[in-house]
């Protein structure tokens, strides 16, 4: 009759420093679901309601700001003004344009519509990569109609339209002299070679409120004209419009993200399995040293079982049945005091999922000696985190 024995009272050396993960690698992931491998995300600071750390300020109320980030259409200096720590265009002088070059992005901006220009509706634009425009106008007072005669600007031409493509999903525009804002994520077309893989795309907040999700580009933007082609560079300037009215804006920050295709190693569009499998053999090796250091036999049969995942070897292999005895010998010696359910839970997981996952044998003797255990008992905790 085997020994039952409490998982409270397992040797402590049997605490594994590695949290378990899910399902294992395969040939367009290189990672394992909840890999304790993958690297962590980049720590960006945020200010209440303020501007993210990592996020390059275009205009912060100074002319410095103007001076230092933004040219006109020739390269020169932007001949537009500050005045009350806005950023306001001076009609005719020609669009400002940033004197860096920008892709893939995520831009925050704020505007708003003169109150004293009533026939041009405070007309401008937000101007992706000088050629990919968000509308801006007073759309506030639009009431639907047929006319040919129409009060108001076409519906692909309103606040908040990719411009001459698609228009707003809804209209939250203020009135005139209100500021409004712009969030907006931007993914230019991307090609390899010469072939066009994906037209890109605006996802567009309008005062908060989503306008445009995720949509697809048809080209470059044109007035009374279908758009077809796209830019064939991967970054140029942000041009903010002048269309001959005098719009004002504020607090306009951009931040570079990254391309949905600069991911090739773990699923999305851009994967390519040779990059997966180099990934697989560097992560293997990897593993194979921490379990060459690892002093507690339950991290050692971990990330033993992480480098077969990774990528199968049967040296490797070979090495993970004495693992597995050390690991069941900590078990039954029944000495010290686990101390930590968690890590209790997440071993016999791991172990679960590669029984599951066929990597393990089933009825093992690890798996029936984890099921034999008197589990300790799940803590309560108000969130997971506590867990």
């Amino acid at each position: 009759m085997k020994k039952s024995v409490s998982a409270l009272a397992i040797v402590g050396a049997f605490m594994a420093a590695a949290e378990p993960s899910g399902d294992r690698p395969d040939a367009t992931h290189a990672w394992a679901v909840h890999d304790v491998n993958r690297p962590d995300p980049v720590k960006v600071t945020v200010p209440q309601d303020g501007i993210p750390s990592d996020a390059i300020v275009l205009f912060d109320g100074t002319p410095e700001s103007i001076a230092r980030n933004w040219r006109d259409k020739e390269g020169g200096p932007c001949k537009w003004k500050v005045e009350d720590g806005t950023f306001v265009c001076v009609p005719g002088s020609g669009g400002a344009f940033t004197a860096e070059k920008f892709g893939d992005c995520q831009l925050h901006v704020e505007w708003k519509t003169p109150v004293d220009d009533v026939e041009g509706w405070g007309n401008s634009g937000v101007i992706l990569m000088s050629c990919y425009e968000i509308q801006i106008l007073d759309s506030s007072a639009v009431e639907p109609s047929r006319s040919p005669w129409k009060p108001a600007n076409y519906a692909d031409g309103q606040a908040g339209a990719v411009y001459g493509q698609h228009p707003a999903l809804v209209n939250p525009c203020r009135k005139p002299g209100e500021w409004q804002s712009f969030d907006i994520v931007f993914h230019p077309p991307y090609r390899e070679g010469r072939r066009l893989v994906d037209p890109g795309s605006f996802t567009v907040f309008f005062n908060g409120v989503l306008v445009q999700d995720n949509w697809p580009l048809e080209g470059k933007v044109k007035w009374c004209r279908r758009a077809h082609e796209h830019i064939d560079v991967s970054e140029a300037p942000l041009r903010l419009q002048d269309h001959g009215h005098p719009v004002p804006f504020r607090n306009v920050w951009i931040r570079r993200i990254p391309s949905r295709y600069a991911e090739t190693t773990c699923g999305g569009p851009g994967v390519k399995k040779g990059d997966v499998a180099t990934l697989r053999h560097n992560l293997a090796a990897e593993s194979r040293t921490f379990a060459d250091g690892a002093t507690d036999p339950a991290e050692k049969f971990i990330r033993l079982w992480e480098s077969y995942c990774y990528e199968p070897d049967r040296i490797v292999k070979a090495r993970i049945p004495e693992v597995e005895r050390q690991c069941l010998k900590a078990l039954s010696a029944g000495t010290g005091d686990m101390g930590d359910p968690r890590k209790f839970f997440a071993f016999k997981r791991f172990v679960k999922m590669l029984v599951a996952d066929g990597w393990l044998k089933s009825d093992s003797e690890i798996e029936k000696a984890l099921d034999a255990m008197r589990e300790p008992p799940k803590p309560t905790a108000p969130n997971m985190r506590d867990f």
